[in-house]
Formats: structure tokens, C-alpha cells, sequence
């Protein structure tokens, strides 16, 4: 019975390095090719860290919200118009 528990542990720490080399792409990976745009996301559709009072995605309070980001293809932020402005590649101050 030993060995039976001995092969399974084994057969699960080879399915665990198994799986983490075939982890999703690292958050800067998903991150190529684009950039960080502060005040054009939709209420609750924000991307991750949106400052102080919100957790991370999905956690804006308002529409346009200044510390909130969305990622975009880069070089396209600037252009981005919203009815508050334009879109930031720093958060704005509200």
C-alpha cells in the first residue's frame, strides 16, 4: 500500500511541474504591445489596480474613472476621447 501512496505523490508532483511550465502568460507578457490607459474604462470593466478605495479588476466605481486603467494597444491611449477628456498614461487626479 506504501508504494501505492508513493507512486501517486509522485505522479501528482509530476502533473503540478507538468502544469506550471504550461502556466498562462505572465501579467507582462499579456502586457506586449500595449500600455496602460487611465480614465477610459467603463464602470466595473476596468483592468487591474485602480488606486485607492478598489482591489484590482472590475472595481471602478464610475465611467471614466481617473485612476482607473484599461489596457490598450500601445501608442493609442493619447487618442482615446471620452467625454471627460482624453485617455492618460498617468492616472488622473479626480
Amino acid at each position: 500500500m506504501n508504494r501505492r501512496i508513493a507512486a501517486v505523490a509522485l505522479a501528482g508532483s509530476f502533473a503540478a511541474a507538468l502544469a506550471s511550465v504550461a502556466a498562462p502568460a505572465s501579467a507582462e507578457d499579456k502586457m506586449a504591445g500595449k500600455e496602460k490607459c487611465y480614465g477610459v474604462a467603463m464602470k466595473g470593466q476596468n483592468d487591474c489596480a485602480a488606486g485607492a478605495g478598489t482591489t484590482c479588476a472590475g472595481t471602478a466605481k464610475v465611467d471614466y474613472q481617473g485612476n482607473a486603467w484599461k489596457a490598450v494597444p500601445a501608442g493609442s491611449c493619447v487618442t482615446m476621447k471620452t467625454p471627460k477628456g482624453m485617455g492618460s498614461l498617468t492616472p488622473i487626479k479626480m
